[in-house]
């Protein structure tokens, strides 16, 4: 038996919950990863996991083993990235998580310098505005906008993206400008957000001072950033959208700045990871690489 594979596939099983996707993250067979974790119980001589046809559960010895193969194969992983010492021979796969406008507009342009400093890694990039399972889903980090309340999980700050309100030239020339928050409630079309997750929609918001005004019932709405843009470009309606995403199409003339005597909160975006992967060569070098990137300067 190998017992430091065999200690992987065991830590790996009762962070995913499945051997099905242990083996996906291992690439090794199912049954491979089922018979390595037989064979460790055999030469421990004790049970780790209570299998069932549905759920995998740790024994309380399971979980005292995993706390510690977790922490030697962490310290493992480190000393051999050390002995490999030079940047350029970090080297793996990175799986990673960004909401739609952030990863298009502000991650992927970005990568080319990552992929410069460190070519020996290569990134598999999910795209959605959905928030995915870290640990069930093998990702290895995630960034995601909005407040963080998940403890278990590092959450390190990013970027936090300002909102512009604006419409696109036809449908100004259709419906006239707003003049006020009240005025685009009263008589004009909006084109908002919803989440995919439970479906509801976002308001447009408006502060100044003490006041905030919220508007809703938009009459176009999408679950996706790049949706949203091209909705506004199309002239369904007045929306709010990141002010570093929609610039561009501001100064080329193809959307309108409205209401800007008012404002609307910056989103936040943080990067999380599990608090157990800090020491994984690969992740610590991109987590850096993308505060240095994108960090808000203090």
């Amino acid at each position: 038996m190998n017992q430091l594979l065999a200690m992987r596939a065991f830590v790996r099983v009762i962070e995913t919950g499945s051997f099905s996707r242990a083996s996906d993250q291992l690439s090794l067979p199912r049954s491979t990863v089922s018979k390595l974790i037989t064979d460790l119980e055999k030469h421990l001589g004790i049970k780790l996991i209570q299998r069932t046809t549905r759920v995998l559960t740790p024994t309380a010895e399971g979980l005292d083993y995993h706390r510690q193969a977790l922490r030697l194969v962490a310290e493992l992983d480190a000393m051999d990235n050390a002995v490999r010492g030079h940047k350029h021979k970090t080297h793996g796969h990175l799986r990673v998580d960004a909401p739609v406008s952030f990863a298009t507009h502000l991650l992927i342009p970005a990568l080319a310098d990552f992929h410069a400093q460190y070519p020996g890694i290569t990134v598999a990039l999910g795209i959605s505005d959905r928030a995915v399972n870290i640990i069930g889903d093998g990702v290895d980090c995630v960034i995601r906008a909005g407040k963080f309340e998940d403890m278990a999980m590092v959450s390190r700050p990013l970027v936090a993206l300002e909102f512009v309100t604006c419409a696109a030239p036809s449908y100004l020339q259709r419906m006239g400008t707003p003049s006020s928050p009240e005025d685009l409630e009263q008589h004009h079309l909006r084109t908002g957000y919803f989440f995919a997750g439970s479906g509801k929609s976002e308001p447009l918001i408006f502060e100044r001072g003490e006041h905030r005004y919220e508007v809703g019932d938009c009459a176009f709405s999408t679950n996706e950033g790049n949706g949203l843009k091209e909705l506004l470009l199309a002239g369904f309606g007045v929306g709010q959208h990141f002010k570093s995403i929609v610039q561009a199409d501001i100064e080329a003339g193809r959307l309108v700045p409205l209401l800007q005597d008012w404002s609307r909160p910056a989103l936040p975006f943080h990067l999380l990871y599990p608090p157990n992967r800090h020491q994984n060569a690969r992740l610590k070098v991109f987590i850096d690489w993308v505060i240095a990137t994108f960090a808000v300067r203090q």
